[in-house]
């Protein structure tokens, strides 16, 4: 299994999204819940494989998305999986990060 993190940055404003929850769901019925600190950084304990799931609790961040929900898949043969997510009042985007 591998470990998972994420950052949320808010660029409108330029600056990480702090005090954002994120939820983690797996295949597998795990579930973790993080907020990100000041950073905008969040990082889960449950190792993740196969299909998982964040949930961005971002109503305080877009008026517009109150959520963002990300669904990847976790490939076991890598030994960390970063998924930020770049957030703007009408737009997001997200990448495999490193």
């Amino acid at each position: 299994m591998s470990s998972l993190s994420t950052h949320v940055l808010d660029t409108a404003r330029g600056e990480p999204a702090a005090g954002v929850t994120v939820t983690l769901h797996t295949l597998s019925g795990a579930t973790e819940e993080q907020v990100t600190d000041a950073d905008g950084r969040a990082r889960f304990e449950t190792g993740v494989e196969g299909p998982t799931t964040l949930r961005f609790d971002t109503a305080g961040v877009s008026e517009f998305f109150p959520e963002v929900v990300l669904t990847f898949v976790a490939n076991a043969a890598r030994a960390h999986h970063h998924v930020p997510l770049l957030l703007s009042p009408f737009a997001y985007s997200t990448y495999r990060g490193s």
